[in-house]
């Protein structure tokens, strides 16, 4: 199992990463978060005594001193990110800076300061959490989607990498999942088309064949199952957890 494993959360104080972080806890997993919001990583914190750093994920130094001030960890959670949508031709070189940064940029510097403690033990988990978009298009997400096929790029090029340490690197691909995430996107359709955000949560629950948004929780159980020793064949893939829409 996961047990006197210790575990390393980005983003872990709100949607999908508290719900990830906690199904480890119940795992028997001990918790580092990392995140931007202070109320927020106190109140997670207090509720599963987990260890937490204030950071910032897209600047690269920055987050790798606070991943050292936390300490070494088995099990690494990439779940920082944030998403916009507009035309294309209305996107800046900023907004795609952006979006790179702390979607995939965060990945990368975090990968690069937890990977030396795995190496020296021979065993770790990786897992990305990426999403539909990164193995799809979806309209008026351009920056965003390129994000998330790159993380899913860094995740196949790691796994074959390491694939004899011991280490293991995976992405969970959520469809439209029922997060703040997704209620600030509902409310950003809404705006921009004039339409109510319930028609306007309904446009995305339509990807879904399910006809449903899917739940943080079935996330956090993907992310468990790979976190397992049982889990060790799998490295490099890329499980959707979307209601049916990849198939």
């Amino acid at each position: 199992m996961t047990q006197s494993r210790r575990a390393l959360i980005t983003g872990g104080a709100k949607g999908l990463g508290l719900a990830i972080a906690r199904r480890l806890a119940r795992e028997g997993v001990t918790l580092a978060l990392l995140g931007r919001d202070r109320t927020a990583l106190q109140t997670a914190s207090r509720e599963l005594d987990a260890a937490y750093e204030i950071a910032d994920v897209t600047q690269p130094e920055t987050l790798a001193a606070a991943i050292a001030r936390l300490g070494p960890c088995d099990i690494l959670v990439n779940n920082a990110g944030a998403a916009t949508s507009q035309p294309f031709l209305k996107s800046t070189p900023d907004d795609w800076a952006a979006m790179i940064a702390v979607n995939l940029t965060s990945a990368f510097a975090a990968c690069h300061a937890v990977l030396p403690h795995m190496l020296a033990c021979g065993w770790g988990r990786i897992i990305n959490i990426s999403s539909t978009a990164g193995l799809k298009g979806y309209a008026y997400t351009a920056s965003y989607s390129a994000a998330k096929h790159g993380v899913i790029g860094l995740t196949r090029a790691l796994a074959i990498e390491l694939a004899q340490t011991g280490v293991t690197v995976n992405t969970v691909c959520p469809g439209f999942a029922d997060t703040e995430l997704v209620q600030r996107a509902t409310q950003a359709i809404a705006q921009q088309t004039g339409r109510s955000e319930a028609d306007a949560k309904l446009a995305l629950t339509r990807y879904n064949p399910q006809g449903r948004l899917v739940t943080p929780d079935e996330v956090a159980e993907a992310v468990a199952f790979l976190c397992r020793d049982a889990a060790s064949a799998m490295t490099g893939q890329s499980i959707v957890v979307a209601g049916g829409e990849l198939t």
